[in-house]
C-alpha cells in the first residue's frame, strides 16, 4: 500500500524493492491520477503528487535507482552529477551533496510525458471527457 507521507520512495509508490518497470509504471499511474492537483482539490494533493513523481523519477531510472538503493537520497545526487553510485567511494560522499527535491514543473513534465501521448487529455478516458 502506498504511503505518500514516507521518505522511502518504495513506500511512497507502494512497491517492493524488487519491483520491475511495469510495476513502477502501474503504481505511478494510479497515484498520479489520484493526487494530480487538477483533479484533487485537497491542499495536500500537490505535495503528494510531487512526492509520487519524484519517487517514480528516481526508481524508473537505472542509475538513480542504484544510487538510491545504495546510499538513499544522497545517492540520487551522485547519479545526477554523473558519478557512479555503485563504484567504490573510499572516504564517503562529498560535503554538501544532496538530492534535489522535485518542483511542481518537473512533476508535471513527468506526468504529461507519461499520460499525454499524442496530445490527448490524460483524464478524458477516465472521466469520459467531462470538464
Amino acid at each position: 500500500m502506498a504511503d505518500v507521507s514516507s521518505d522511502d520512495y518504495y513506500k511512497v509508490l507502494g512497491v517492493s524493492r524488487t519491483a520491475d518497470e511495469k510495476q513502477l509504471k502501474k503504481a505511478y499511474r494510479k497515484l498520479a491520477l489520484k493526487y494530480h492537483p487538477d483533479k484533487n482539490p485537497s491542499p495536500e494533493a500537490e505535495e503528494a503528487f510531487k512526492k509520487v513523481s519524484e519517487a517514480y523519477d528516481v526508481l524508473s531510472d537505472k542509475d538513480k535507482r542504484a544510487g538510491y538503493d545504495r546510499f538513499g537520497r544522497q545517492g540520487v545526487g551522485m547519479a545526477d552529477a554523473g558519478m557512479d553510485p555503485g563504484g567504490g567511494m573510499g572516504g564517503g560522499m562529498p560535503h554538501g551533496f544532496h538530492a534535489s527535491h522535485m518542483d511542481a514543473q518537473r512533476a508535471n513534465d513527468i506526468f504529461n510525458s507519461f499520460f499525454a501521448a499524442g496530445g490527448e487529455d490524460p483524464f478524458a478516458s477516465l472521466f469520459g471527457g467531462m470538464g
